[in-house]
């Protein structure tokens, strides 16, 4: 579960890592009485689980708490990559000097945490990391061992962040390891003219495992997450928005998975992973389409079944009805392998509805997908 920046700075502040003031709103009016509280002026920042904010336009610093109410007006009901602003956070403005980068982040692979920390932090840091790797140090953790003071300084070391940061490297740490955490990062993490350090913003993502150690963050986070994610989880789908435009849904985590790559290799994106696991109801269908439907991204849609316990004639039934109480407006291409496959391609030609194709492969599957995605 990730957490908003507001969430992320309230856990930096309870484990002593410094942050600048700040409040949150969902009213203009509220902005400019918070910008007032501030001092004037702020930096007001929209409050929404995805990158990219500055760029768009949802991180402004405004003069006045006159210039706050009108700049909360703007920013709220925003659209940022999907996600629809719902709150605000002004913060007061600090006169930084340098900007640096940190994190912790689980290393699955390897069975360890990693410390990820540059001198170099700011909006451009995926730009850094790509072109100038030596600039981005990654120092493996021991989860055995943590973070320690020690520890704190070597990684300050390896990435050149002055030895005040050693300090918050240790209690980031702590964040991590305490709040049940898979990802901690501050960017940037500042030195202020002053000779403070400070985070000036804050992404956390919590292990959702851990999520009945984590209910107090829960309401919030489910309200205003990806809307399409938020529709598919209230249906029970395990659904994953993605930055495509081909539709995806399959049987199985490993074959979705492996669809996936293969519409990418025939080049095009895919729009979402979708597994609906070992059932294919009509409902399930039904559900399925609808929610990657409503992606104005989709183009076309691939339906990648191996029927085992579920024969292909049980998928091929659900898809037909999903059909009556779905209106398909995109075309959806199905391929169908294993247990009783031939009987469910015949219901569907039988079926014959114009917008879909069937392909007896995964790779034609893929392939026809995004021709017909790319076509559009």
């Amino acid at each position: 579960m990730d957490l908003y920046e507001h969430q992320a700075r309230e856990l930096f502040a309870e484990h002593g890592i410094p942050v600048p003031r700040a409040e949150v709103t969902d009213s203009p009016e509220e902005a400019r009485r918070i910008a007032r509280r501030l001092g004037g002026r702020a930096v007001v920042k929209a409050q929404v689980k995805t990158g990219g904010r500055g760029k768009a336009g949802g991180v402004r610093i405004v003069a006045d708490p006159a210039a706050a109410e009108l700049t909360a007006r703007q920013i709220l009901g925003m659209d940022i990559k999907g996600h629809t602003v719902g709150t605000v956070m002004l913060a007061q403005p600090v006169d930084v000097e340098t900007e640096f980068y940190v994190s912790y982040v689980l290393d699955r692979a390897a069975g360890r945490f990693l410390a990820i920390a540059s001198a170099e932090g700011g909006m451009e840091i995926e730009e850094v990391a790509a072109t100038r790797p030596a600039a981005v140090a990654r120092i493996p953790v021991d989860p055995a061992e943590g973070v320690t003071s020690a520890r704190a300084g070597e990684i300050a070391a390896a990435a050149g962040l002055p030895a005040q940061a050693t300090d918050v490297l240790v209690r980031l740490w702590q964040v991590m390891i305490r709040e049940d955490a898979l990802l901690v990062e501050v960017n940037p993490l500042v030195r202020t003219r002053q000779g403070e350090i400070l985070a000036l913003d804050g992404k956390v993502t919590l292990d959702d495992n851990a999520s009945f150690r984590q209910s107090r963050w829960g309401a919030e986070s489910a309200g205003h997450g990806d809307p399409l994610e938020a529709a598919a989880a209230a249906k029970g789908l395990n659904y994953v928005k993605l930055d495509g435009e081909v539709g995806i849904i399959g049987n199985g985590a490993g074959l979705v998975m492996s669809t996936l790559d293969v519409v990418a290799g025939c080049g095009a994106r895919p729009a979402n992973f979708l597994d609906i696991g070992g059932g294919a109801s009509a409902e399930i269908m039904a559900d399925g389409l609808s929610v990657i439907l409503s992606d104005p991204a989709v183009k076309s849609v691939f339906v990648n079944v191996f029927g085992g316990i579920t024969a292909c004639d049980a998928v091929a039934e659900g898809i037909v009805r999903a059909l009556d109480t779905v209106r398909l407006t995109k075309p959806l291409v199905v391929r169908l392998d294993g247990n009783n496959a031939t009987r469910g391609r015949a219901i569907l030609d039988t079926h014959r509805h114009p917008l879909v194709q069937q392909a007896t492969t995964m790779d034609g599957a893929a392939r026809r997908a995004a021709e017909l995605a790319t076509a559009v």
